[in-house]
């Protein structure tokens, strides 16, 4: 049976146990998924029916009988741990250079020309949790005007700003314009804008949110579908994550629960074509949070949503989850970390117990993709395994 759709949800910072080269990264011992477990709050029976537990390497949640998706697990070639490096390989396109990244905050220059583009002087210029920033910043800000500058061990340009004293609309173009400078040695992954509201000292961020990456530097698995006429639909951050490159239908979603519920609205569309899932809460929410129990829920809610996807699907769907990098909750570091992710395929032309082992890219994933629409020529990276999983 010809497969028309795929649904390829990607769980935010689900990494399944440590790279081989996490020490690098300062990232041994990391395994988001044990974290998870060890909890106690850890709630996932239809991803362990799929063969979540029965995946090479992971230990900490018990093996299906008979699984009855296909399963894997995927090394990054890329040389980073950040969401644009992920989805890019994911994709088909390898970072083969790191983005840069600021442990001491930006150079003086980088930060005239944020003061040229914009006109604005800056506070902070520190790598800073998000949550804390707008506490120990946010009245100083209220009170100057002044956009709050900040990173993270992430190659990310960050501007925060009280929604009240920097209206929205004025924050992205502050944040469209740092693209525009953020270019070459300093060309960052992302420039984020940050919002938050309330009064001080209850200052709290809103859900509008929005990323600002580059322009890949090649074409993608996205772009190779869009050219030869299939939807390349995107839910979540994609559009952003991509700048719109290869995106022919974005859907902008904010938190987990909204983007589930564009999900299952999805599946009710016809399309032919790919629809791709970002959700991010895992990641944003609790694993930068180092909150074990919280990622826990939250996974155990989107499982218990994904039965329901699961019985909904179609004959000629293919559903493919997946992950961008790890996020271990509970080591000292609310950073990203250099970890394995995990593959779960399921579907009536999936071929139920498969075990992939360990693949070597996670482009493997965009390629098989690829081939499933019948596109075999494509110069991305990776190899594609759909003649190991397809019925």
């Amino acid at each position: 049976m010809k497969t028309k759709r795929v649904f390829w949800i990607v769980l935010d910072s689900f990494g399944i146990g440590e790279l081989p080269d996490a020490a690098e990264f300062g990232d041994e011992g990391s395994n988001t998924l044990r974290a998870c477990a060890d909890s106690g709050k850890l709630n996932i029976p239809n991803m362990i029916s799929l063969g979540l537990g029965n995946i090479e390497g992971v230990s900490c949640i018990e093996k299906a009988e008979n699984p009855k998706g296909a399963f894997g697990r995927h090394l990054e070639v890329s040389r980073g741990k950040d969401t644009t490096t992920g989805h890019w390989e994911l994709a088909g396109l390898i970072s083969e250079k790191a983005f840069p990244t600021y442990p001491e905050g930006f150079p003086q220059e980088v930060i005239d020309m944020f003061k040229e583009a914009t006109g604005l002087d800056v506070l902070c210029n520190k790598p800073y949790s998000g949550t804390q920033l707008i506490a120990d910043f946010g009245k100083e800000h209220v009170e100057t005007g002044k956009p709050i500058v900040y990173t993270s061990a992430d190659s990310v340009f960050q501007v925060a700003a009280h929604e009240d004293v920097i209206p929205l609309e004025k924050l992205y173009e502050i944040c469209e314009k740092s693209r525009a400078f953020l270019q070459g040695e300093h060309g960052v992954g992302r420039v984020i804008a940050r919002p938050f509201k309330g009064e001080y000292p209850d200052f709290y961020r809103t859900s509008n949110r929005h990323d600002f990456s580059l322009v890949p530097t090649k074409d993608t698995a996205l772009d190779v579908l869009m050219k030869n006429g299939f939807a390349t639909i995107g839910v979540g951050k994609i559009y952003d994550i991509f700048a719109g490159k290869g995106v022919s239908e974005t859907y902008r979603t904010g938190p987990n629960n909204i983007g589930m519920e564009k999900s299952t609205e999805l599946q009710k569309k016809d399309f032919t074509g790919l629809c791709f899932i970002n959700l991010v809460d895992f990641d944003m929410v609790y694993g930068h949070r180092n909150d074990a129990e919280g990622y826990a829920n939250a996974l155990s809610e989107f499982d218990a949503w994904l039965g329901g996807f699961m019985e909904n699907m179609n004959d000629d769907d293919v559903l493919m989850i997946t992950a961008d990098h790890g996020c271990d909750p509970s080591t000292p570091s609310t950073d990203h970390s250099r970890e394995y992710i995990p593959f779960l395929a399921y579907g009536k032309n999936i071929r139920a117990g498969v075990d992939l082992g360990t693949r070597k890219s996670y482009a493997d994933q965009s390629k098989t993709i690829l081939e499933i629409f019948g596109i075999t020529d494509s110069e991305t990276a990776g190899e594609s395994f759909w003649n190991e999983i397809e019925l």
